[in-house]
C-alpha cells in the first residue's frame, strides 16, 4: 500500500498550484530530520519506548501476505528465514528477528517501513521518540486547548468528521472499548451524528490528543485554523487564542503562506524574542545594571506570558529613563508627571523637541518619539494591568506587548544614546577650551 497523505483531501485540492505539506510538514516534523540534524547528542530512548516500537514494527511487518514478509524482512535488513515459518505466524516471525536489535537500528528500519507503506501508529510511536529532543506540548496545555473547542466546532465550512478523517485513519483504528462498533470512524458517527452524545472534549480525548505525538497535535492545530476549515476573520482570532496557550510551551501558529488570498497558519518553535534584545539589554546594562535593565529584562519575559503586564513595564521602563537622565542633568522632575509630561522635560535638555530643528526630516523623525511615547501611555491606560479592565474592555494580545516592549526599548536606547553623545560632546569642547600646561607655563 502506498503512502496516504495525513493531510484532508479538501485541503489538497485546493491550493493553486500549492502543496498544504509545505505549510504543515516544516511544523509536524520540526522533531524529525531538521531537528535531528542540528542536535548533536539525542537524549536515550526508554526502554517502554523501545518495547512499544519493536511491538508496533512487528505487527506492521506482519499487515504483509505471509509469503511476501520474508522478503519485506530481508530487505530491511533482518534476518533470513522461510516461507513456512512466516505462514506459522507472521507476527513471531518479525518479533523473533526484531528481539536482538539495537535502539539505533530498531528506529532507523520502522523508518524506512513507514517512508514505503503508511503505517499510523508506527508512525506515531516514532514520532513521539522525535519529542525527546525539543520542549514537550504539555498535558495542561493540551487540556487547555481540548476546552477552546468546548463551545467551538472543529471546522465550519466542512464536517467535523471531514476534518477528522482528514488526520486520522478513522476507518481503519479500533473503537474504543467497549463498544458495539468495530472502527473508530462507525463510533464517531454514531455518537456525533446519529447520536450527538459526544463533546468535542470527548471526541479530542478519544483520538488520544491528551497524548500524541506533536506533530499529529500541530497537524490537527494547523487543520482548524485553516482556510478550508473557516473564514479569515475566525482564522485569525482562534489562532491568536490558541497561541497564548501555545506559547507557554515555547511555540507558536505562525503565518506560513496563502490559499486563494487566506492566510494558511503553521505551529513553529516561537521566537524568544527580537532581533535587537541583544543590543537594547547591553545598552541599558551598561546605562543602570539595577533598575533599568531589570525593568527591560522583566518586560521582555513578560510579552507572551503576560501582555498585560508586559505593556506597564514598557511605560514604567520609558518613566525610569527619563528620570535618570534628568537626575543626572540636574533637571527636577515631579512624582505627579507622567510619561509624556517627563518626555517634555528630557526633550528640552536632549534638544529633541521637534522645534528645536529646521530640517524637515529631523522635525518629523523627532515628532514621531514624541508621537511613541504619548501612544504608549494610551496603550498602557488602554490594555495593561495598571487598571481594572472591565466586562467590555479589550484584552491585549502578546502581539500588543511585543510591539509596546520593542517600542519603549528602542525608545530608551536612544533616549540613553543621545544623552552620552551629548555628554561626550560637553567634555571634548570643555577638554579643548582648556589651555594645556605648556600655555599656562608661557
Amino acid at each position: 500500500m502506498g503512502f496516504a497523505s495525513p493531510y484532508p483531501s479538501y485541503v489538497l485540492t485546493h491550493l493553486d498550484g500549492l502543496n498544504f505539506a509545505q505549510f504543515v510538514l516544516p511544523v509536524a516534523t520540526l522533531d524529525l530530520g531538521q531537528e535531528r540534524s542540528l542536535l548533536p547528542m539525542s537524549p536515550p530512548i526508554p526502554q517502554a519506548m523501545l518495547t512499544e516500537l519493536r511491538r508496533l514494527l512487528a505487527s506492521a511487518i506482519s499487515d504483509a501476505k505471509a509469503y511476501d514478509v520474508p522478503g519485506l524482512c530481508r530487505r530491511l535488513g533482518l534476518e533470513d528465514g522461510d516461507e513456512q515459518e512466516a505462514f506459522a505466524s507472521k507476527y513471531k516471525y518479525a518479533q523473533r528477528r526484531l528481539a536482538g536489535v539495537s535502539a539505533e537500528r530498531l528506529v532507523a528500519i520502522a523508518r524506512q517501513l513507514t517512508e514505503e507503506e503508511r503505517h499510523f501508529q508506527l508512525g506515531e510511536q516514532l514520532a513521539k521518540i522525535d519529542d525527546l529532543n525539543g520542549p514537550p506540548v504539555t498535558q495542561l496545555t493540551r487540556r487547555r486547548l481540548i476546552a477552546l473547542f468546548e463551545k467551538l466546532p472543529l471546522a465550519r465550512e466542512i464536517d467535523d468528521l471531514e476534518l477528522i478523517r482528514g488526520l486520522w485513519p478513522i476507518a481503519s483504528l479500533p473503537a474504543p472499548h467497549p463498544s458495539v462498533e468495530r472502527t473508530l470512524e462507525d463510533y464517531l458517527h454514531r455518537h456525533t451524528i446519529r447520536n450527538e452524545d459526544l463533546s468535542n472534549r470527548d471526541v479530542l480525548e478519544t483520538l488520544g490528543l491528551l497524548t500524541c505525538s506533536r506533530s499529529q497535535l500541530f497537524k490537527l492545530l494547523a487543520a482548524v485554523t485553516s482556510p478550508e476549515t473557516r473564514s479569515a476573520p475566525e482564522q485569525t482570532e482562534l489562532a491568536d487564542k490558541i497561541n497564548t496557550l501555545l506559547s507557554h510551551d515555547g511555540y507558536a501558529l505562525a503565518l506560513a503562506g496563502k490559499i486563494s488570498g487566506s492566510p494558511c497558519f503553521a505551529v513553529r518553535p516561537a521566537p524568544t524574542g527580537s532581533p535587537a534584545d541583544d543590543s537594547i539589554s547591553s545598552r541599558l546594562a551598561a546605562f543602570d545594571p539595577t533598575q533599568v535593565h531589570a525593568r527591560w529584562t522583566m518586560a521582555m519575559e513578560r510579552r507572551t506570558s503576560e501582555p498585560a503586564g508586559a505593556i506597564t513595564l514598557a511605560r514604567t521602563l520609558l518613566e525610569d529613563v527619563c528620570k535618570w537622565i534628568l537626575d543626572r542633568a540636574g533637571e527636577t522632575w515631579q512624582e505627579a508627571d507622567d510619561l509624556p509630561v517627563l518626555y517634555r522635560k528630557l526633550a528640552k535638555v536632549l534638544k529633541l523637541a521637534p522645534d528645536d530643528h529646521t530640517e524637515a526630516v529631523f522635525k518629523q523623525i523627532l515628532g514621531s518619539c514624541q508621537s511613541v511615547v504619548e501612544s504608549l501611555g494610551a496603550l498602557r491606560n488602554k490594555l495593561s494591568d495598571a487598571h481594572s479592565p472591565g466586562p467590555k474592555r479589550a484584552r491585549p494580545q502578546a502581539r500588543h506587548a511585543e510591539l509596546a516592549v520593542n517600542l519603549a526599548g528602542a525608545m530608551a536606547t536612544f533616549l540613553v544614546a543621545t544623552w552620552e553623545a551629548r555628554q561626550a560632546g560637553a567634555s571634548n569642547r570643555t577638554a579643548s577650551a582648556s589651555p594645556s600646561s605648556e600655555q599656562k607655563g608661557r
